[in-house]
């Protein structure tokens, strides 16, 4: 199946680093050769960026690595393909709007006993299961607070019911934002890491690259970034529990009772 790479801070930062070790997934040390992509948000909006080829030979993959292209979230993807044809439609991030803002959606797994019924605003562009939940997760937070965005705490709680209602019926690893903060929903294999001080050398898995995090990072800077599998073979990622809804915000993972983040951090690039 797919996997996911997603990042969420409290200032604009960059995910080459990251993202250098993800794309290798992307057909050279895993098998996800059907498509690849990547969305931003920034104070200007979300800018996705989608490609069909795989990420080790998409010119625009490599453009996206040696690029610090800046933004407070950021979900990418890699693919390799249960439903649906390989075509620009049907790769990841999908992006749809919802009370004013830019949501941005990509998944990992399969939902062959899942379906939903078609909604007017809503609709999938191309053939995949995945845009498809992701369509009807919209449609039911439209339907659940139909006076506009709810708080924090109801947001949360009802993005968790449609996830389970939907992971019922398959594997529904998500990950979810609207600019602010990031949801991450895991059914089998997902992983986090805060990166904050006391910074090391990180070491990625998949090619020989590190990054000195003390040399590009303040003391009281503080990310989060969450994949499928841990990207380095050297930082302490914890992995999520089947059937776990985890909200970022700031570069901090909330605890599920509060619905706003614990103190204020500011981060640069990386």
């Amino acid at each position: 199946m797919c996997q996911l790479l997603a990042m969420n801070s409290s200032k604009p930062a960059a995910l080459g680093f990251s993202f250098a070790g993800f794309a290798e997934r992307g057909g050279r040390t895993d098998e996800h050769r059907d498509g690849w992509g990547i969305a931003y948000h920034s104070s200007s909006g979300c800018t996705l960026l989608t490609d069909h080829l795989a990420a080790i030979d998409s010119p625009l993959a490599a453009t996206v690595q040696q690029q610090a292209v800046k933004a407070k979230n950021i979900v990418a993807h890699i693919r390799k393909a249960t439903q649906g044809r390989i075509a620009p439609e049907n790769t990841h991030p999908f992006a749809r709007e919802l009370w004013g803002k830019t949501w941005s959606f990509a998944h990992n797994g399969d939902l062959k006993t899942w379906s939903a019924a078609p909604d007017a605003q809503y609709r999938a562009s191309g053939d995949t299961d995945s845009e498809q939940a992701f369509c009807h997760l919209l449609a039911s937070l439209r339907a659940h607070f139909p006076r506009g965005e709810p708080p924090r705490a109801d947001l949360r709680a009802a993005i968790a019911e449609v996830a389970r209602d939907i992971a019922a019926h398959g594997t529904f690893n998500f990950i979810l934002s609207d600019g602010e903060v990031l949801f991450a929903h895991c059914s089998t294999h997902l992983h986090y890491v805060i990166r904050e001080y006391p910074f090391s050398v990180a070491h990625l898995i998949d090619c020989e690259r590190s990054i000195d995090f003390r040399q590009h990072n303040h003391l009281d800077d503080r990310i989060a970034v969450i994949a499928t599998h841990p990207l380095t073979q050297n930082e302490e990622w914890l992995a999520f529990a089947p059937g776990e809804l985890k909200l970022f915000a700031g570069g901090t993972l909330l605890p599920a009772h509060d619905a706003a983040p614990q103190g204020v951090y500011i981060q640069i690039s990386y």
